[in-house]
């Protein structure tokens, strides 16, 4: 699949998901409005039916409109005449009950005589008396007499009633989740294919070029007369030799990448020489790039707990690192100083240095910076995350400085015990 088709279907389905949870939210709202309109209705005929009940008990004529909302959940209602709280609250309980106002409420009567609204109780929604703090009902200048309901839980009872609105909402988040998840799969696998892909053709050229020299080297000793010139025949044993070494460490940097992505590596941890580790692993780079390499070995305290070989793999692997992308002839300094918590190990190059957007990445499993027009470049991706995983499993610590043009400082801290 193409990344246009897959581009193509993120903004397709994105689209799709946006109009559906837009929908959604439009009907819940609607949903909610007509619930909210037909409980104000309860309620305001509840409160009439109490408002009619109550002049019928005190021979008073009946109003026709009592009752007034102040508030979204806070009800007046009109009455001519003082009233007693147990009268009130049998009437509004008996009449919620009717109406289907199954929430709870607080009431309260206006008192003329102090300007104030007394604390008449609150009921739950079981129509039973709630022994709470009483709340300060607000007060209104447009009656006389009146007594006031507040709804406290209203917005959970409108709630309660939109069940089959929030179950359809759930669904359409779980869907919406879905579509995410599949979104971030299709693009993993993308990745993870491109890096196969480059994987298998960067390990094809990589093994090519040995197997290629390897046969060349054969066909040429395979001829008679090479044993008539044993110095061209033994430096054609030699190129063997070491395109076989070649190869044995590009599968063993395969394999051992594969063991620490599972977890199996094992290390052999062993008290070691700094300063005679680097001097043998140096040795042959230095025959390499002659004096482009330079060693500032200033650290007095150089004993480390280490695993020889991979200790020794990662400093190659490090020198060879800057060798790849550094510009003819190469300038590769490797530094050993002791700061407060031990050994600190540099390997720097003035090469063509790592963009600043691509420092956060350059030791995921087999990435490589683009590097433009330098197409000498090769290597399998594996290095720097090897680097990281055998640093990580030493439990020590690294870190890259790098300035593009300018070069790069890959420096490890390497703690020691007191």
């Amino acid at each position: 699949m193409t990344r246009n088709a897959i581009r193509l279907i993120i903004i397709t389905g994105s689209l799709a998901i946006a109009a559906i949870i837009g929908i959604q939210i439009f009907w819940v709202k609607r949903a909610y409005d007509i619930e909210n309109d037909r409980f104000r209705q309860s309620a305001v005929e509840a409160l009439n039916e109490v408002a009619n009940n109550i002049s019928r008990i005190y021979d008073l004529t009946e109003i026709e409109t009592p009752v007034e909302r102040l508030e979204d959940d806070y009800y007046v209602v009109n009455l001519r005449t003082p009233l007693d709280a147990a009268v009130l609250e049998h009437y509004l309980r008996q009449e919620f009950k009717r109406h289907d106002v199954n929430t709870s409420f607080e009431y309260g009567i206006y008192d003329c005589d102090t300007d104030e609204i007394r604390y008449g109780g609150s009921v739950n929604a079981n129509f039973e008396i709630d022994h709470i703090e009483p709340t300060i009902l607000p007060k209104t200048d447009k009656f006389l007499n009146y007594f006031g309901v507040r709804f406290p839980s209203k917005g959970s009872f409108l709630f309660q009633n939109l069940d089959f609105w929030i179950l359809s909402s759930i669904v359409t988040l779980l869907i919406t989740g879905f579509f995410v998840y599949a979104m971030f799969v299709i693009l993993r696998q993308k990745k993870l294919s491109e890096v196969q892909r480059d994987f298998v053709n960067n390990m094809t050229h990589e093994f090519q070029t040995p197997i290629s020299t390897i046969r060349v080297a054969t066909d040429v000793l395979a001829q008679d007369k090479i044993m008539e010139q044993p110095e061209r025949m033994k430096r054609y044993v030699q190129i063997i030799k070491q395109e076989n070494l070649r190869l044995k460490n590009q599968v063993e940097t395969v394999l051992t990448t594969a063991k620490v992505g599972k977890g199996k590596l094992e290390l052999n941890i062993q008290l070691q020489e700094l300063h005679v580790l680097l001097s043998e692993v140096l040795e042959s780079v230095k025959l390499e790039i002659g004096s482009g390499l330079t060693l500032k070995l200033d650290a007095e305290q150089t004993s480390i707990y280490a695993d020889k070989v991979h200790l020794l793999s990662v400093v190659r692997n490090l020198v060879e690192n800057a060798i790849k992308y550094s510009k003819k002839p190469a300038d590769i300094t490797v530094v050993t100083k002791n700061d407060d918590y031990g050994v600190v190990l540099e390997v720097k190059d003035k090469g063509i240095g790592i963009p600043e957007e691509y420092l956060g990445k350059i030791f995921n499993k087999f990435y490589r910076v683009p590097t433009g027009n330098v197409h000498n470049v090769k290597g399998f991706g594996l290095g720097l995350n090897y680097v990281e995983q055998i640093v990580k499993a030493h439990k020590w610590k690294i870190n890259v400085e790098s300035k593009y043009g300018v070069g790069s400082i890959f420096r490890i801290n390497i703690p020691q015990e007191k």
